[in-house]
């Protein structure tokens, strides 16, 4: 995998990596939201195919310009479409099926981790002391977050199959963000993300016909149609091509800790939509995670 200079932290940059957790959130929401009304074959389907359809008027210049580069990189392209979005959405919809948002996005935490480690053992990147204290602190807001500030309720979490499933969906994003490094950064980011949703939706079209097959329907309301406007929209195609454009500068590890934004978020949507109250904890737990994340990303080079 290529190294290359580290890109100077702008605002722009920081804004590109700051909002696909804001709608990643807002995607857990909704996803467990619309259990049992949306299947979650057919929310993943549906998701990348109005995402396409909303996409490919703009980047479809680009596909036709650069079409030899996506074929010449074909595999990779192929490897971060299969993981990055039909297996990693499909596996967040299916195990939110059976346990809790705040689980699924608990389990998130772990994926800058997960790159990191994983970088280190495929890739030999190395880790310094302080992107490790970085992400130590980091995490430790994510669980003053989910644990109301009460660290003993950790012991009272239950696991099960669905955070076993959300946990490999976790994998499979840490498997994404250092894969999609591996592809040049003259690829078009826009075009590119066009070829991975059109492949995802190749992959996920025999799923989604054994599901309609086995008789998952969608329960047709002005909720459920919002829903899945929302999912095609902002965590796919924006989120996706912030997300794209922010490793391309910033490098897998500098990226993916800015998941560990998205209990943060998680809290404050759920203030905007449901009428939730903010308490001290999610204060402490802002600052930890903010904090976490500039002691991390000070001095780090690009992976």
């Amino acid at each position: 995998m290529p190294a290359t200079q580290a890109a100077p932290w702008t605002w722009d940059l920081l804004l590109l990596l700051t909002l696909p957790p804001l709608f990643w959130a807002g995607n857990f929401i909704v996803g467990r939201a619309m259990r049992g009304v949306v299947p979650p074959v057919t929310l993943s389907f549906l998701r990348w195919a109005i995402a396409l359809v909303l996409l490919l008027p703009f980047a479809w210049p680009a596909l036709r310009r650069d079409w030899r580069q996506y074929w010449a990189n074909r595999w990779r392209v192929l490897g971060v479409s299969i993981v990055g979005v039909a297996a990693f959405n499909t596996l967040v919809y299916t195990g939110l099926q059976t346990t809790t948002a705040t689980n699924g996005i608990l389990l998130n935490a772990f994926i800058p981790i997960l790159i990191v480690l994983l970088g280190a053992l495929f890739y030999r990147q190395p880790i310094g002391l302080l992107q490790v204290l970085g992400m130590a602190v980091s995490f430790a807001g994510v669980l003053t977050i989910i644990t109301h500030g009460q660290w003993q309720r950790l012991a009272g979490l239950a696991f099960g199959s669905g955070d076993v499933i959300v946990f490999s969906a976790m994998v499979c994003w840490a498997v994404y963000t250092l894969w999609l490094r591996a592809i040049p950064a003259e690829i078009d980011r826009l075009g590119l993300l066009a070829v991975q949703m059109a492949l995802a939706l190749l992959v996920l079209a025999p799923l989604y016909a054994w599901e309609w097959a086995g008789g998952a329907r969608v329960v047709w309301t002005w909720p459920s149609l919002a829903a899945l406007l929302y999912v095609g929209i902002f965590p796919s195609v924006l989120a996706y091509l912030f997300y794209n454009w922010g490793v391309a500068r910033a490098g897998a590890a500098r990226a993916g800790l800015f998941i560990h934004l998205m209990p943060l978020f998680g809290a404050l949507l759920s203030v905007l939509v449901l009428g939730e109250r903010l308490h001290g904890y999610h204060a402490v737990g802002m600052a930890a995670i903010l904090g976490g994340i500039m002691l991390s990303t000070r001095r780090m080079s690009r992976r």
